[in-house]
């Protein structure tokens, strides 16, 4: 029986696909190569939002073909889509996939009688990704992701309803929601047909019982009041957690990353969100170093920060990437400031965080268990690990739930990493 591998660099959206041409191939008679294992098959997808990520699919590619010159390589992703001639040219390639539209057709090309229209299972995971949506639009000037995932398209909704209610029946008890501009889902068809994010949430919950939904990143223009009413009409169906990238608090910079909204319209629509949801957990994106970023600009984007009071803030400096228009921009900031500045927003973020998190004890929350730890381990042992519905690490004592399973846990504390309380109930079904 041949074996395979795979390779994910980069985003949920990714590792969606990835596990989807797996599962296609384990269809085709493929078993999953031991860890230390060469296999027959490798299957390599890709990321290109840096000359980083660049730099490292080309290692990739060099160390594959010189660890097992028997092995075919399929690669696919944004970098594959770029430098498509150039992969091709990697000994082991035999295949290069530049439009993730035609992953089905790879797999029927092979023999695959009846190619899947989506994944049943997440290997290794208790939560699941289903990509909805593919492609992005924006102008954003320091992103090249536009220019290698232009198409903007979405799956049709019976498809993504089948595939949720197998991963429901298959025990996945989280469902994240994915996609390259995630908010544009629907938007691509004919308005009368049209089924927005929100409109999708409610047809998903209304799948089966037993899991619950989390909505991936969002652009701040598609929180619309529907979607918050939405997730506040189910609050233990929907995850009270929205990841809304703001990149810059400077209302300067915005403009020269060609963002789409303004700071007052970010500030209006996470605080309608605040109003909406019972203490909701909004995580953000945010670039430091961008050119001709002043340190009034930097300290715009603390201030945002503290605010808004996000849980959780994913901290990048900036990095010029080729073919962007913000690589060829004027008074580049040089790294030791970015670096700087980049410890100095962390410093803020971390306090924000402590902030919400405090707000949270002696409070309820939803629980997906993932790990338990045994005596001897050194983080948290003893304990069974845990994602909140509020995106924050969640610990449980031993014997107070198996991974797999949703609880509802009372918090009464937190060690800087994991929230602590003690589980109340399963958390099951409740609309209430």
């Amino acid at each position: 029986m041949p074996t395979l591998k795979t390779i994910t660099l980069g985003c949920k959206v990714n590792q969606y696909e990835t596990e989807y041409l797996r599962q296609g191939f384990l269809q085709l008679g493929y078993r999953d190569a031991e860890e230390d294992a060469p296999a027959d098959l490798y299957i390599f997808n890709t990321c290109t939002v840096t000359h980083q990520a660049d730099a490292e699919c080309r290692k990739i590619l060099r160390r594959l073909a010189r660890e097992n010159p028997a092995g075919e390589i399929i690669v696919m992703g944004c970098y594959a889509t770029k430098a498509a001639d150039q992969v091709r040219e990697f000994p082991g390639v035999s295949e290069v996939i530049t439009d993730k539209r035609r992953m089905a057709d790879v797999l029927a090309k092979r023999g695959l009688a009846q190619v899947p229209t989506g994944i049943s299972q997440f290997a290794r995971r208790h939560r699941a990704y289903v990509k909805v949506q593919d492609g992005c639009c924006l102008p954003c000037s320091y992103c090249i992701i536009p220019q290698v995932r232009p198409d903007v398209w979405s799956r049709p909704v019976p498809e993504i309803e089948d595939e949720v209610r197998r991963l429901a029946d298959a025990g996945y008890r989280e469902v994240v929601l994915t996609g390259v501009h995630l908010g544009l889902f629907g938007h691509d068809r004919p308005r009368d047909e049209r089924i927005d994010l929100a409109g999708l949430v409610e047809r998903l919950i209304g799948v089966r019982d037993g899991f619950r939904i989390r909505i991936s990143s969002l652009e701040v223009n598609e929180v619309s009041d529907r979607l918050p009413a939405v997730m506040a009409a189910h609050p233990h169906r929907v995850c009270p957690h929205l990841h809304i990238p703001l990149q810059s608090g400077s209302p300067a910079v915005l403009r020269r990353m060609r963002r789409r909204a303004s700071m007052d319209y970010f500030f209006d629509r996470c605080g309608r969100v605040q109003e909406l949801l019972p203490l909701p957990a909004l995580s953000t994106d945010a670039m430091v170093g961008f050119p001709g970023e002043t340190e009034e600009d930097f300290e715009a984007t603390c201030r945002a920060v503290e605010r808004i009071g996000f849980v959780k803030v994913h901290v990048f400096r900036f990095s010029p990437r080729e073919g962007t228009p913000a690589a060829d921009m004027p008074d580049q900031v040089p790294e030791e400031i970015k670096r700087d500045r980049g410890r100095r927003l962390d410093a803020t973020a971390q306090q924000s965080r402590r902030r919400y998190i405090s707000r949270l004890l002696e409070t309820e929350v939803q629980v997906l268990l993932e790990d338990e730890t045994d005596p001897t381990s050194p983080v948290c042992p003893n304990h069974v690990l845990g994602m909140s519905d509020r995106y924050v690490p969640t610990a449980v004592p031993a014997g107070s739930g198996k991974p797999g399973e949703l609880v509802s846990v009372r918090l009464t504390g937190w060690d800087g990493e994991f929230l602590h309380g003690g589980v109340l109930a399963p958390a099951g079904n409740r609309e209430t």
